[in-house]
């Protein structure tokens, strides 16, 4: 039996491996180098570009891109008319943007359970969960892999709710062929470093809708518009605008922009890859009894943020910590996506409490996320399947 590092083995790797890592290469550089060197660094035409780019890539008609995907999920919310005394229903397997969303509305989040295969949240658990306060639902593509979308949309739609696709995963995922981002209401993106494109830091809200659209574009910006259609008074000169709602300083930058401008048209080469290791991690994990590879439905044709590997605590003698460490020990740094929301102090000091989402907690007390990103070579796949392969089968249960 092969000895583990954390046994006192020889780690299967010198150099450490992270669970995710951007990937910038010369046109990246120059990208941002050309903004520097313009007039304009923000509010500049690098964000039409951008924009125009995100519906050609998802077929959503309006785009707006804002500072981060946290800011998307409010605007979002705040669009869909989301406020004081309000529902929202969201998965508590996601980060806590998911759910902060409703409560920076005045709303309550409310936490439906996620299928035990899938990790996606559950429809008939989103059903089970609406009442007459529900505005809108929030689901997210865990993973990278589609929600549900036509289960959603028609609870949606005979609810009257907004539907709110949390895509902070999804960029380049389909969904019976066609991208996510033009099939709910609103879909946001983040394109923080550990995506699958980045620019640094920057988010975004896709949506068909022109109501939508404008209200985005509004809260994104203080509340202030110079459009014409939507001034309440006479300017008195070309400078002249107005605050007509309450917003916020979300804007992204022209930087930021040019960076994820680069970084789209590597787009199909990044989901392809991550494709190739996803399949290869599936190939060498499906053999060992010790652990269980995330199922997909069949309309997803994922593009994978995350690699969850869930541990089978009957056939294992040690728990999901010690497996956590002995991995750290083969230099193999992984991570846990994601804690349940309502298992935070905040949450518990407004009423939260575990046993809400049985097959959510379950799922977080067995899952570890391993390295996946565009940058890895094959001998780092390889690695990583070694590292897994030899701590599972050294502690594996008689």
């Amino acid at each position: 039996m092969e000895k583990p590092a954390v046994c006192g083995g020889t780690p299967v790797r010198d150099t450490k491996i992270y669970y995710g890592h951007q990937y910038i290469d010369e046109a990246d550089v120059q990208a941002v180098t050309e903004v520097l060197r313009h007039h304009d660094l923000t509010c500049g035409p690098k964000i039409g570009e951008l924009e125009r780019k995100l519906c050609e890539i998802t077929g959503a008609k309006y785009a707006v891109a804002c500072s981060n995907g946290t800011a998307a999920l409010h605007i979002a919310c705040l669009a869909a008319g989301v406020g004081k005394g309000d529902e929202v229903i969201t998965t508590p397997l996601t980060f806590a943007a998911s759910a902060n969303c409703a409560l920076y509305c005045g709303a309550k989040p409310v936490f439906a359970d996620i299928k035990e295969e899938t990790y996606n949240i559950d429809p008939k658990e989103v059903a089970a969960h609406i009442t007459e306060r529900t505005r809108a639902i929030v689901a997210v593509d865990y993973t990278g892999q589609s929600v549900e979308e036509e289960e959603l949309l028609e609870i949606c739609r005979k609810h009257h709710l907004a539907f709110i696709e949390d895509g902070a995963h999804v960029i380049g995922t389909k969904y019976k062929g066609k991208p996510n981002g033009s099939i709910a209401d609103m879909t946001t993106f983040s394109f923080h470093p550990v995506k699958t494109v980045t620019g640094g830091e920057g988010g975004a809200v896709l949506t068909n809708h022109e109501e939508y659209y404008k209200k985005l574009l509004l809260y994104r910006s203080h509340g202030i518009t110079r459009e014409e259609s939507l001034l309440e008074r006479e300017p008195d000169g070309p400078w002249y605008y107005e605050q007509i709602a309450l917003g916020y300083n979300y804007r992204m930058t022209d930087i930021q922009a040019a960076l994820l401008l680069s970084q789209l048209d590597k787009l199909p080469m990044f989901s392809a890859r991550r494709k190739e290791i996803v399949a290869r991690y599936d190939e060498a994990f499906r053999k060992l009894p010790q652990v269980r590879v995330q199922k997909e439905i069949p309309e997803s044709d994922t593009t994978r943020h995350l690699y969850i590997l869930r541990l089978a605590p009957d056939k294992l003698t040690i728990g999901r910590r010690q497996f956590f460490d002995a991995l750290g020990a083969e230099n193999i740094c992984c991570n846990v996506h994601y804690i349940p929301t309502y298992y935070f102090p905040y949450y518990e000091r407004l009423g939260y409490r575990k046993g809400i989402c049985p097959k959510a907690e379950k799922l977080y007390e067995e899952i570890i996320s391993l390295p996946l990103y565009y940058a890895m070579t094959e001998q780092d796949v390889e690695d990583v399947i070694h590292a897994v392969t030899r701590i599972a089968l050294y502690y594996a249960k008689e």
